[in-house]
C-alpha cells in the first residue's frame, strides 16, 4: 500500500497474511511489526519470528560454537534436575526429549560459564525458558532469545531486598497508598510476594498460553519498566480482597503470590490497557532516574541502593516539574508544594509553588490543618481554571539540605499516612532547581526560563532579574508568574498577620548554635569532668556530618514484643514519657520512653497489638553524650549516643523524639545521667 494512502479495515485474517509476508521478506524491524499487529494476539506459527525481532537477535551468530560443550559446573547436578523438571512439564514426543534437554542445560551452563554466575534453582530462568523452548528454537536462537531477555528485561538484584522490589512499592505507594500502607503494616514487602512475578516475567504461575499472550504484548512494547504496570494492575486488581482480608501474614502473601495464575487470556487486553493508563499517570523521572537498573551497563548501583530503600516516596527531577507543567494535554502534570521556611520562600521561589511552611506542623497545628486546607482548594481551583501551575500531581519541595528538610519530611509523612495519591518529592530541593535553571541559562538568557524563579520580599533571585515582576514576554495573567496559586499563598500569608509573625520571629530567633556542658549549678556543685562520657544540652546543630540512625538498623520481626503497661509498672523505672519516635524521613511513630536508674529504653507501639509494642532501643544512660533541641522546635529533642576520650567524641547511635513537656523529660533524663555518672566515678 502506498504511502498515506487509506484502505477499509481489512478481514481478520489478512493482517496475519500481511505480517507472514512481511517476515518472511526478511529486513523487517519492530516498529513494522508492531504496526501490522496493533495490539493482537499473535499466530502461534509467527510468534519465534516477531519474538526474535523484539529481542533484536535475527541474524546473531551462535554464542555457543566456540564452547567445547563441557557440563562440569559444581551445581551442575541442580541444572540437570531443573531441566529434567521442565522436560518433563513439555508435551514433547520421547525420542526429542534427550535433544532438547542437552539444549536447555547447555544455555543454562554456558550463560553461568560466560557471565561468571552461580544458578540456583531459585533465580527462576528455568521458567523465563519454559515460553522460548515452546517456540522450538534451535539451541543458537534459544540461548540469543534468553540472553536477551536476562539483559534487556530481568532488572539487576531481583533477589530478596532487592533494589526492584525497592523501586515497586515506590510506585505502589504514589498509586494506591491505602493499599500500600496496609501492606507495610503487615510488613509485607513486594518481595515477599512479586519474586517470582519479576523474576520469571509471571511464567512461574501463568499457564503457558497467557504466558505468551504476555510476552506478545510486553516484549512489543520494548520497555522493561513496563512489568511494573502489569504488576501493579494485578495488585489493584486484587486490592478489595487484600483490605478485606483477616487471615495472618502468610496466608495473604500465598494469596497475592498465586493472583497471576487466576489470569485468563480474555484478561490480558485489559491487563495491558490498565497498565499502558497507569504508566500514562507516572512521573518520567520513575524510569530516567532508575534506568540502570536494566541492561548490560557495568554501573555500581550498590551506593544507591540505600537512598531507594529509605526513600518516603517517589522522587521527581526539577527539570521535569518545569518541563511537565509547560506541555499541553494529557500526561502528569505537577502542583508544587514548596515547604521551606518563610523567609527563604520569600527570597526566590518556582513561581508557580504554593507555600506551606512545614514548621507549622509543629509550632501551630491548627494553622497548619487550615494551611493543608487551603492547599487542597488552591491545587483544585487551579486545575479547573486551567493554570500553569495546576496539577493533579502533589510535589513537594524543600531546601535540598537534609537538617532542614526533615520538618518537609514530617509534612510529607502527614500526606502519606492520609492515604494521598500522587505524592512526591522535588529531588535535590529548591538548591536542585536553582543549579538547572543556571546550567541551561548557560546557554543565553533568551530560553525563557527566567521567569520560572519570583520572589516576593523585594530581593532579586540569584538567577535572574526578571522576578514577580512581567515575564519576558509581557504576560501577567494566571498562566504567567502571578499564577492564581502565587496569589492564593499570598493571601493565605496576609489573612493572618499575627500567625505569620509568629512564624517571622521562629524562623528569625536563631542564633549561632553553640553546645554548652553542664554547668556547675546542673552539676549540684560538683565540677565538670571532661573525660568522661560529654553530655551536654545545647541548641542541635544545623548540619550534622556524624550522625548514625540507629533506629533504622533493626529489623521489627526480630525486635522483642512487650506488653505496654507491665514494664511502665516495672519497679526499677523511673519515669514513663509518651512521645512519638521521629525517623530522618520524617515518620513519626507512638512510642514510650522509660528511663531506669541506668538506662534509657524506647517502646515503639504496635499499631495492630493494641496494648504491645517492639523494644525499639535500649541505651545505657552513661553513652549520651548530647541532648539537643532546636529553639523553634523545643518539643523535638535529640538524644546522640557515643564514646569520650581524650581524641574527642565518636557519636555511634542518634534518636530524636517529639516529646510533649520535653523540658520536663530532659530535665528528668538529665539529672539521672548526672547520678549514673557520679556513681561511675565514685
Amino acid at each position: 500500500m502506498a504511502e498515506g494512502e487509506e484502505a477499509p479495515p481489512p478481514p481478520s485474517s489478512s493482517w496475519e497474511k500481511e505480517l507472514a509476508d512481511a517476515l518472511e521478506e526478511g529486513g523487517c524491524d519492530l516498529e513494522t511489526v508492531r504496526n501490522i499487529i496493533q495490539g493482537r494476539q499473535l499466530p502461534a506459527d509467527l510468534r519465534a519470528k516477531v519474538w526474535k525481532i523484539a529481542l533484536n537477535v535475527v541474524g546473531k551468530g551462535d554464542s555457543l560454537a566456540s564452547w567445547d560443550g563441557s557440563l562440569d559446573l559444581p551445581e551442575q547436578s541442580i541444572i540437570h534436575k531443573d531441566c529434567q523438571e521442565l522436560i518433563d512439564q513439555l508435551s514433547v514426543p520421547e525420542e526429542e526429549k534427550p535433544v532438547l534437554l542437552l539444549d536447555i542445560e547447555s544455555v543454562i551452563t554456558f550463560y553461568c560459564k560466560s557471565r561468571n554466575v552461580k544458578y540456583s534453582s531459585c533465580l527462576g530462568w528455568i521458567h523465563l525458558l519454559k515460553p522460548l523452548v515452546h517456540l522450538r528454537l534451535p539451541r543458537s536462537d534459544l540461548y540469543n532469545c534468553f540472553y536477551a531477555i536476562m539483559n534487556k528485561f530481568i532488572p539487576r538484584d531481583c533477589f530478596m531486598k532487592g533494589r526492584p522490589f525497592h523501586l515497586f512499592r515506590l510506585l505502589l505507594q504514589y498509586h494506591e497508598p491505602e493499599l500500600c500502607s496496609f501492606l507495610d503494616t503487615k510488613k509485607m514487602t513486594p518481595d515477599s510476594y512479586a519474586l517470582n512475578w519479576l523474576g520469571s516475567l509471571f511464567s512461574y504461575y501463568c499457564s503457558a498460553e497467557v504466558t505468551q499472550a504476555i510476552w506478545d504484548g510486553y516484549l512489543q512494547q520494548a520497555d522493561p519498566f513496563f512489568i511494573y504496570f502489569l504488576m501493579l494492575i494485578i495488585l489493584v486488581n486484587a486490592k478489595d480482597v487484600i483490605l478485606a482480608q483477616e487471615s495472618d501474614k502468610e496466608e495473604i502473601i500465598k494469596f497475592l503470590e498465586t493472583s497471576p495464575a487466576n489470569l485468563d487470556l480474555e484478561d490480558i487486553e485489559d491487563l495491558f490497557s490498565l497498565a499502558q493508563y497507569y504508566c500514562s499517570k507516572t512521573p518520567a523521572s520513575f524510569r530516567k532516574d532508575n534506568h540502570s537498573l536494566f541492561g548490560s551497563s557495568l554501573l555500581g548501583l550498590k551506593d544507591d541502593d540505600t537512598d531507594l530503600s529509605q526513600a518516603l516516596c517517589l522522587a521527581v527531577s526539577v527539570s521535569e516539574i518545569l518541563q511537565a507543567n509547560q506541555q499541553q494535554g494529557e500526561g502528569v502534570r505537577f502542583f508544587v508544594v514548596d515547604c521551606r521556611p518563610a523567609e527563604q520562600y520569600n527570597a526566590g521561589h518556582l513561581s508557580t509553588a504554593f507555600h506551606l511552611d512545614s514548621d507549622l506542623m509543629l509550632q501551630n497545628p491548627s494553622e497548619f490543618a487550615q494551611s493543608v486546607k487551603s492547599l487542597l482548594e488552591a491545587q483544585k481551583q487551579s486545575i479547573e481554571s486551567g493554570s500553569i501551575a495546576g496539577g493533579e500531581h502533589l510535589c513537594f519541595m524543600g531546601s535540598g539540605r537534609e537538617e532542614e528538610d526533615m520538618y518537609m519530611n514530617m509534612v510529607l509523612a502527614h500526606f502519606l499516612q492520609k492515604n494521598k495519591e500522587y505524592v512526591s518529592i522535588a529531588k535535590g530541593g529548591f538548591m536542585a532547581l536553582q543549579q538547572h535553571l543556571a546550567d541551561i541559562n548557560v546557554e543565553g538568557p533568551e530560553n525563557g526560563y527566567g521567569h520560572w524563579i519570583a520572589s516576593t520580599s523585594g530581593s532579586r533571585s540569584s538567577i535572574n532579574s526578571s522576578v514577580d515582576g512581567d515575564s519576558p514576554n509581557g504576560s501577567s495573567d494566571g498562566k504567567g508568574v502571578k499564577s492564581l496559586v502565587n496569589k492564593m499563598t499570598v493571601a493565605l500569608k496576609t489573612k493572618s498577620v499575627n500567625v505569620k509573625e509568629k512564624v517571622i520571629s521562629f524562623i528569625e530567633n536563631t542564633s549561632t548554635p553553640v553546645d554548652r556542658h553542664v554547668s556547675s549549678s546542673d552539676r549540684v556543685g560538683k565540677p565538670y569532668r571532661g573525660v568522661k562520657p560529654v553530655f551536654s544540652i545545647g541548641d542541635e546543630e544545623e548540619y550534622d556530618t556524624d550522625e548514625i540512625d540507629s533506629s533504622s538498623m533493626s529489623d521489627d520481626d526480630r525486635k522483642e514484643v512487650v506488653n505496654i503497661q507491665t514494664w511502665i509498672n516495672k519497679p526499677d523505672v523511673k519515669y514513663n514519657f509518651p512521645c512519638n519516635e521521629v525517623k530522618e524521613n520524617g515518620h513519626m511513630f507512638p512510642s514510650h520512653l522509660l528511663v531506669t536508674a541506668t538506662h534509657m529504653y524506647c517502646l515503639r507501639e504496635i499499631p495492630s497489638r493494641k496494648g504491645l509494642a517492639y523494644i525499639q532501643s535500649r541505651q545505657a544512660l552513661n553513652s549520651v553524650v548530647k541532648i539537643t533541641s532546636k529553639k523553634k522546635h523545643p518539643e523535638l529533642i535529640t538524644f546522640k549516643y557515643g564514646n569520650s576520650n581524650t581524641s574527642g567524641i565518636e557519636i555511634l547511635a542518634v534518636e530524636r523524639y517529639l516529646i510533649p513537656n520535653a523540658g520536663d523529660a530532659t530535665k528528668a533524663i538529665k539529672q539521672q545521667i548526672m547520678k549514673v555518672l557520679d556513681a561511675l566515678e565514685s
